[in-house]
């Protein structure tokens, strides 16, 4: 199933004005957002005589906000009975309603920029309404767990003052808190619905303009041709098609129901039990959200909470996110090898050479990302538009595929109605923000969880890792990392873990709660597309993803596994590293030139384990040695292990022989 069938059912399919008003609504939103990431007015009054004003950033904000808010009540149903082909008289009311909160902001901020802390009733009205307009569209797009935590938070930051202990704070009156979380930066117009209006938005629609040329088509048949000819190959199609395809979409779901669709059937043909191949669909597309150059949305938020360009989050990410796919790879290519599984005929492949000599138009635009992002060093929304320009001029010009005016618009809708969840979900975590800051239950929050810890780096880690997958049950990612990223990574840090580090580690368990039990929607998705039973999918995927359980821990004690450290420590985290997520992934898998029974597979576990170890860290458990010692306990297992099965292959050419 495509995401245009999935829009199809979560949808409205309107007809008509309605439908008319809905495609100008969506198309208005990644425009106004273009516009802005590109600073026309800026150049507009630089080169145009006579032009002479100034758009604060909270203005575009008001206006995306009256874009996002009105699409989704035109859009979207309110419930399962509601309207799916009109849309309803409350919706047009809710739709005019989203209109005036957002053009407020957007037409008299210039003016109350001075006065903002002034309560009136025109601002506190407007801000009650916006809060229940944000709220109601968060339950129609994300469901009740996001929604009802956002409530949670809007009562404790009014009746705060009824709480005891360390959760006893000033509750603020209604009128203040409304109007606090309605205008101030802090709030709802706070970082994350700029950085989703903007930087988020500009590679939403790069990828759409990838995607929509031909680019998914392109990967696949990529990951086809060159890995479909070996064992387990429809499997490991899947992980590579997976990791390209996720690391431009940046969605785990929409991941899973692109490629799964394609790698999921064939897996099961070729003889991969139903659970297995959902399971390494479901594992292969959330890595997605890890694998550089573009990550999830919580990714990008990241970098501008620690004020460092996006590309270097991106680099840190890399080596984490190839240790994740090695440990999946080894994995599927021993579960075909022990159940002698073979790889796709010829027939049924398309060739490398035709699938380059067609796709490299597609590669084109995303080299032009790579080299703005990493060699240039552009911001990472600038950057994103000059590889959707790219993409348009090659779009534009192909013969056979061209992109007409009606596939521009469709472009255009398609990004604009993807931006919707992502504007409700950045504006509701304002809310959350906005409650942190304005009751200090943050900073004390943060204090608390390092005193609950006993001060130490490890026991913080584990609960910050629960509180992560608990959290993200049901919960985007985006939102459980905002949250988290607010009220303990402070706490980290100051137990002197790197900034870099602690957030990456927030991030990478608020991912993981998608294929972590019982809640997990990569995991459901791609349950239903294999028609397997979902707590064995489950099962299968923490088995396939184990080395994402632990490489955060290892990257927090030594930052050389996100390249930072000296070139020898760098090299010696890598290289161990990858060694060692290959002998876990050995180890879990069962098998290597024959089936490993439980001795032997418990000392590859243990050999693994001391080589993902880091060279650099504090203490004797991460000292060098463990790599060392890693390392002779994999080669003492697997050299007799490659003889046995040098051995086996030769008895068995003999006998044919004779």
């Amino acid at each position: 199933m495509s995401e245009e069938g999935v829009d199809a059912v979560r949808y409205r399919t309107l007809q008509g004005p309605a439908r008319w008003l809905e495609l100008c609504v969506l198309c208005l939103i990644p425009i106004t957002g273009a516009l802005f990431v590109l600073e026309v007015s800026y150049y507009l009054q630089k080169w145009v005589p006579g032009i002479d004003f100034t758009i604060f950033r909270e203005q575009f904000l008001g206006l995306f906000l009256a874009l996002v808010l009105a699409g989704t009540f035109i859009c979207k149903p309110g419930g399962k009975n509601a309207a799916a082909t009109s849309v309803p008289w409350y919706d047009w009311l809710l739709m005019l309603a989203s209109v005036v909160v957002g053009l407020f902001i957007a037409i008299r901020y210039p003016q109350m920029a001075y006065t903002q802390a002034v309560i009136t009733p025109t601002k506190w009205i407007l801000g009650a309404i916006a809060i229940v307009l944000v709220l109601e569209c968060c339950r129609r797009l994300v469901g009740w767990i996001l929604t009802a935590l956002v409530v949670a938070f809007v009562l404790y930051g009014r009746y705060g003052d009824l709480m005891s202990g360390l959760f006893k704070s000033r509750g603020a009156s209604w009128e203040r808190l409304t109007m606090y979380l309605y205008l101030d930066t802090n709030g709802m117009l706070g970082l994350p619905l700029v950085v989703s209006s903007t930087v988020v938005m500009a590679f939403v629609l790069f990828g759409n303009v990838l995607f929509m040329s031909g680019g998914a088509a392109v990967l696949t048949d990529f990951a086809m041709a060159t890995m479909g000819r070996f064992r387990g190959g429809p499997a490991k199609i899947a992980v590579v098609a997976s990791s390209l395809f996720g690391s431009i979409s940046g969605t785990a779901v929409s991941n899973v129901v692109m490629t799964g669709s394609v790698t999921i059937p064939l897996m099961k043909r070729t003889g991969y039990r139903p659970e297995v191949a959902g399971a390494i669909e479901a594992v292969a597309s959330t890595g997605g959200q890890i694998m550089p150059p573009v990550m999830g949305v919580a990714a990008f938020i990241m970098a501008e909470f620690l004020s460092i360009p996006y590309s270097e989050v991106a680099i840190a990410a890399l080596i984490p996110a190839l240790l994740y796919y090695i440990a999946v790879f080894f994995q599927v290519d021993l579960e075909a090898a022990k159940t002698g599984m073979k790889g796709l005929s010829r027939e049924e492949l398309p060739r490398l050479g035709t699938v380059l000599a067609q796709g490299w138009l597609f590669l084109v635009p995303l080299v032009v990302l790579i080299y703005l992002l990493f060699w240039l060093y552009w911001a990472a929304g600038r950057a994103a538009m000059g590889g959707v320009f790219v993409g348009l001029l090659f779009a534009f010009g192909q013969r056979k595929s061209r992109m007409t005016l009606r596939g521009f618009v469709k472009l255009l809708e398609v990004t604009g109605r993807g931006l919707l969840e992502i504007g409700v979900i950045t504006a509701a975590a304002g809310f959350i923000i906005g409650v942190l800051q304005l009751s200090g239950l943050g900073f004390r929050f943060s204090l608390g969880l390092a005193s609950l810890a006993g001060g130490n780096v490890f026991v913080l880690l584990v609960l910050v890792a629960i509180a992560c997958i608990i959290l993200g049950m049901g919960m985007p990612t985006a939102a459980v990392y905002i949250l988290l990223a607010v009220l303990a990574c402070p706490g980290l840090i100051e137990l002197g873990v790197d900034p870099l580090a602690a957030h990456l580690f927030v991030f990478y368990f608020g991912i993981l709660s998608m294929i972590t039990p019982p809640v997990c929607l990569a995991t459901y998705a791609a349950a239903s597309i294999a028609g397997s039973d979902f707590m064995k999918t489950a099962v299968t995927g923490m088995r396939l993803a184990v080395v994402a359980y632990v490489v955060p821990f290892l990257f927090v004690y030594s930052p050389a596994l996100l390249l930072k450290g000296t070139v020898f420590q760098v090299v010696a985290a890598v290289v161990t590293a990858i060694v060692g997520a290959g002998t876990l992934g050995i180890a879990l898998g069962g098998y290597l030139f024959g089936h490993l029974n439980l001795l032997k597979r418990g000392l590859l576990l243990l050999g693994g384990l001391g080589m993902l170890t880091p060279t650099a860290g504090a203490g004797f458990l991460f000292h060098w040695t463990t790599d060392l010692a890693g390392l002779v306990i994999t080669v003492a297992v697997m050299l007799p292990q490659w003889l046995k099965g040098r051995a086996s292959i030769a008895n068995v050419k003999a006998v044919g022989k004779n």
